[in-house]
């Protein structure tokens, strides 16, 4: 059980410790608990041990691959690049868990937790990338939609200036028609 005066010298001790105060410091403190990377729900970043610009020369890759033109295709394939590079990364870390001399396994649980994440990373990269083709598709299907609404306009456009000149011609064969019958009348008044 704490004394009074423990309770107090913690009380002051808490007041001057509320933390880093710089971006830098708030940074590094907001990585203290990591571990390894690896959660879906954990922001991605590039570990020192690793290069990052060997994962910007991925990212470049994808981009190049797949050309991007609005902004979800840019966030999928930033999505697919990340999760590669968490793939190969649980690959990375599975090696650790065996000896190197025997080939035994050294520590079961973390195997099975880097083979975990790998699925999941490996699932998240498809699906990305199913996404992204999806949405391909579907932008495809739109403009195809689109042609074939604008080349049945024209359809109906030329249909209906076809059926105006046949109007336009049965107007003018009715007057025609009118015109001699007129004509004949007249013909056979002056005979009469």
């Amino acid at each position: 059980m704490s004394t009074p005066a423990q309770i107090a010298a913690n009380q002051a001790n808490a007041q001057l410790s509320t933390g880093p105060k710089s971006e830098a410091g708030r940074a590094a403190a907001a990585r203290n608990n990591f571990r390894h990377g690896l959660t879906p729900r954990s922001e991605f970043w590039v570990l020192p041990c690793e290069s990052q610009t060997d994962f910007l020369k991925l990212l470049a890759q994808f981009q190049q691959e797949h050309q991007p033109e609005t902004p979800t295709e840019e966030a999928l394939i930033q999505a697919m690049a990340e999760h590669h590079w968490l793939r190969h990364r649980a690959m990375r870390l599975e090696e650790s868990c065996f000896d190197y001399t025997t080939g035994q396994i050294i520590d079961e649980r973390k195997l099975a937790l880097y083979l975990r994440y790998q699925t999941t990373h490996e699932r998240a990269f498809h699906k990305a990338l199913n996404d992204l083709l999806k949405l391909r598709a579907e932008k495809r299907k739109a403009e195809i939609g689109f042609e074939r609404q604008q080349h049945a306009q024209a359809d109906q456009i030329r249909k209906q200036e076809r059926h105006e000149m046949k109007k336009e011609a049965q107007k003018w064969a009715n007057l025609l028609a009118e015109a001699e019958l007129k004509a004949n009348r007249q013909e056979l008044t002056a005979k009469n």
